[in-house]
């Protein structure tokens, strides 16, 4: 009889164990499939003096040399800020990276972008964007902004408010234009139109103003 018993017992804790590795694998292909939304699948790199209006060559971060078609995303508008020689780009492709879906030019985006102050409008309230990948404020004294990056080809820009609580917010934009004038960017509330502030100083920012047109420049 006890022989019986330990028999069964040892049959059903197999099928536990087995329920148990079953029920596991279910929840880490569950998780791997929400890791996979949020892994970034943006190329970075710099444009190198091979580029055409058709093909984009970067050297990515990771050192390769890529050919890049922007030909449709030309045509579809969805290159912002153009690109040029030494600039700094992000680029959102298909699945072999030679067709691009979205090309951001991330040097385009550097510098001081205000507009009308939404309160009353006697003042200009904006953001400082910086190569390092920090962001400032610019006459917002209620909010500290810490970072910014690409995303999946999105901004995002992480602020804190200055009341007491440090809680970190990470705010995501759509970029819908980016010229050597204006930026324009949207969440899912609003669109921002920002203005180069003009009076900034080229050499503190390290860039070129008259970078960032939306057609080809070499």
């Amino acid at each position: 009889m006890k022989k019986t018993v330990i028999f069964v017992m040892a049959a059903i804790l197999a099928i536990g164990c087995g329920g148990s590795k079953k029920a596991n694998f279910s929840e880490d292909l569950e998780a791997e499939e929400e890791l996979d939304a949020y892994r970034d699948s943006t190329i970075y790199g710099f444009c190198t003096d091979k580029s055409t209006g058709d093909i984009l060559q970067i050297i990515t971060d990771a050192g390769d040399t890529l050919n890049i078609n922007v030909a449709n995303a030309r045509e579809n508008g969805d290159i912002k800020g153009g690109y040029n020689k030494g600039d700094e780009m992000a680029v959102v492709a298909n699945g072999d990276s030679t067709i691009a879906l979205l090309v951001i030019n991330k040097t385009a985006l550097l510098g001081n972008w205000v507009m009308p102050n939404p309160i009353d409008g006697s003042s200009e309230t904006g953001i400082s964007i910086r190569r390092s990948g920090s962001v400032e404020g610019i006459d917002q004294n209620a909010i500290i902004y810490k970072s910014w990056r690409i995303y999946n080809g999105k901004l995002q820009i992480t602020s804190t408010r200055e009341d007491g609580v440090d809680v970190d917010e990470t705010f995501i934009y759509s970029i819908k234009r980016i010229t050597p004038d204006s930026l324009v960017i949207q969440d899912a509330e609003e669109t921002f139109e920002y203005s180069r502030q003009k009076e900034v100083v080229e050499e503190e920012l390290g860039i070129e103003l008259d970078n960032g047109d939306d057609d080809f420049m070499m």
